[in-house]
């Protein structure tokens, strides 16, 4: 087998590997949420489907895909269709671009990263961006009232904090001198988890803010606001049911996931250790490959519980109030973020 025959192989597979493992984390996502939530709540949560209820994610997936799709008569249907098909494409292309180990490669093909893109920070925030489409042209489509307001709400949610994410990031690129994720991650390994960027980078109001454009982006507590059931029904995907229904469901969650990826790469060293420096290398190298996974999925769960905490203890903003915080504080804090940490570096250099 060629060289390039070789690196398409190992590129589908990694691509359908990635998808899977995607997907089946989106799915165990939802379970660890009600689970989580019925702790606080002092409720069992999901509990009858398979031992400790490990089987109600395959449930609630045969039960969405079984359900009748209905589809009233006056909506605008290629769009109808198109839009939950845009928002989940979306949440889930701009996975491809993360590197969920450390560089290890058999016949010069990386293992762990799908693509290895110079701009892949980039290509997240731009993939990212476009799945609004998603949600504004479900409301359209609808010809429901308040499904148009829960997308104009939404649409307009996304686009406002999508500057403040944005410009939060700014200062751990200039840090790392690159938009390749790889190269972010490579910049914080030296001194454990002191060379991370939100210890040692001093990055962590960069974090604050990215974390809390994230709650926003994802249209998670306490900013969902364009699912608001005191005031419009359900949002942009009332008029949707059966798995039209479930795939704006899983672009949530599936977001979430991205979100907490790039936070993991970008401010807490990726898939490094945090004693990497100080405990030199051991074991095999397979266990060596396999070991940089582990730690990059222990960060993705703890931000992944957060997610999860934060919705069951805060009430949910105001409209307003939503507005004045990304425009008025988060934006500004960015700002001065981006300044001060361009005067750290000029000092320093």
């Amino acid at each position: 087998m060629s060289d390039f025959q070789l690196f398409v192989l190992i590129t589908i597979i990694k691509i359908a590997v990635v998808l899977v493992i995607t997907l089946t984390a989106v799915a165990y996502t939802v379970l660890l949420e009600r689970k989580v939530i019925g702790r606080i709540q002092n409720r069992w949560g999901p509990s009858r489907v398979g031992p400790f209820g490990l089987l109600q994610p395959l449930a609630d997936g045969i039960k969405l895909f079984l359900k009748e799709d209905l589809m009233p008569m006056s909506v605008e249907r290629p769009l109808f269709v198109a839009a939950p098909v845009i928002a989940l494409a979306c949440a889930l292309v701009s996975v491809a671009v993360v590197p969920f180990g450390q560089t290890f490669k058999i016949r010069g093909v990386d293992i762990f990263e799908v693509s290895n893109v110079n701009i892949g920070l980039l290509v997240i925030l731009g993939i990212t961006s476009i799945g609004v489409y998603g949600i504004a042209l479900s409301g359209w489509s609808s010809n429901n009232k308040y499904s148009l307001m829960g997308s104009l709400r939404a649409s307009s949610q996304v686009i406002s904090y999508e500057l403040a994410l944005g410009l939060s990031l700014v200062g751990v690129v200039l840090r790392a001198g690159s938009l390749n994720l790889r190269d972010i991650v490579n910049s914080q390994i030296g001194h454990g988890f002191l060379s991370w960027n939100f210890f040692g980078g001093l990055q962590f109001v960069g974090f604050f803010i990215y974390i809390m454009a994230a709650y926003a982006e994802t249209n998670r507590a306490p900013f969902d606001l364009p699912e608001a059931e005191s005031e419009l029904v359900a949002g942009y995907h009332t008029e949707y049911s059966s798995m039209k229904f479930a795939m704006f469901f899983m672009a949530e969650y599936a977001n979430m996931l991205t979100v907490s990826c790039v936070a993991t790469l970008l401010f807490f060293g990726g898939a490094s250790s945090p004693f990497e420096g100080w405990i030199p290398a051991f074991g095999p190298t397979w266990l060596q490959a396999i070991l940089p996974i582990f730690w990059f999925v222990a960060k993705v769960f703890s931000f992944l519980f957060l997610y999860i905490w934060v919705r069951a203890t805060l009430p949910r903003f105001r409209y307003d109030q939503l507005m004045s915080f990304g425009w008025k504080f988060l934006l500004p804090l960015a700002m001065a973020n981006i300044l001060a940490t361009s005067l750290v570096m000029a000092l320093r250099s």
